[in-house]
């Protein structure tokens, strides 16, 4: 039975679109994964959300919490938020699972998105004022680009992946592994900042702020960042204390770390680094971040 609804402009404009796509082998499909196969595409590194024992563990709560008054401190909604959390969407509930978190990685306050890519667009498009600057790797995951691209900071600068990573760090600036003296290309984290320092007097005082965004594990190439190093370079490049680090712990919290508390919580960073975006859609087994 032919459809009665005419095909407009836009209708068609897409369907030619797909057709073309299909023609070039690119046209993707929601599948369903067979539960035979070996799972090395997922995010779920370490199979928590197929776990048995997690899984009988939060229907037990469910079904525990069904048999308290809804009155109770750690009760409240566990099914819809029922609104913003400014409005009447807060619970007890919510800010314990904060707390429990903030006790984990040893920081002094968590904040619960719902997710890890959400938490990154929310922290970069919001802190940075617009005489701040946001220095970024390359190779930084998109949600800091699209968390860049809300900011009020006119000034983004970005560095080479390379020069921040184990093991390859590397100085001046890159292109394709050589060395290069064009403005135009990315630099080393450290002589960007230097060049920072050098051109603006409210960095150089302290009156304007560096955020610094890096990722502790990339996924793609699997390079750990050096957190040490960046550290250090920040402490002394700007001593006044308006450095600020953000590293994004969605691949490496599970993995590193006592625990799998992540990097920063490895190396003993907590003190040195401002803010870490924590996902628990990967190795947590879970959503949000």
């Amino acid at each position: 039975m032919k459809s009665s609804v005419k095909v407009g402009s836009l209708e068609a404009t897409l369907q030619g679109r797909l057709a073309q796509r299909e023609s070039q082998g690119r046209l993707r499909h929601l599948d369903i994964p067979r539960p035979d196969l070996v799972d090395f595409s997922s995010n779920d590194y370490l199979s928590l959300s197929q776990d048995l024992v997690l899984r009988n563990a939060l229907i037990a709560h469910l079904h525990d919490s069904d048999k308290k008054p809804s009155s109770s401190s750690l009760n409240g909604r566990l099914i819809g938020s029922g609104g913003s959390r400014l409005l009447d969407g807060n619970s007890a509930f919510v800010e314990h699972i904060e707390r429990k978190i903030s006790d984990f990685h040893g920081s002094g306050a968590t904040l619960l998105f719902t997710s890890a890519y959400d938490a990154n667009v929310g922290l970069i498009s919001c802190v940075p004022g617009a005489g701040d600057v946001i220095m970024y790797d390359n190779l930084i995951h998109a949600s800091i680009h699209d968390g860049m691209r809300l900011s009020r900071p006119t000034r983004k600068v970005p560095f080479t992946h390379s020069s921040i990573v184990r093991n390859t760090r590397r100085s001046g600036v890159e292109e394709d592994g050589k060395t290069s003296t064009a403005a135009t290309e990315s630099q080393s984290l450290e002589l960007a900042l230097k060049q920072l320092i050098d051109s603006d007097q409210q960095v150089r005082c302290g009156g304007s702020n560096v955020f610094i965004c890096v990722e502790a594990l990339y996924s793609m190439d699997g390079d750990i960042a050096d957190l040490e190093y960046i550290s250090d370079v920040v402490k002394a490049l700007l001593p006044r204390g308006n450095g600020h680090i953000i590293v994004d712990e969605a691949h490496s919290v599970g993995v590193l770390g006592d625990g799998g508390r992540g990097l920063v919580c490895q190396l003993g960073l907590q003190g040195q680094i401002w803010a870490r975006v924590i996902g628990f859609g990967k190795a947590m087994g879970c959503a949000g971040g």
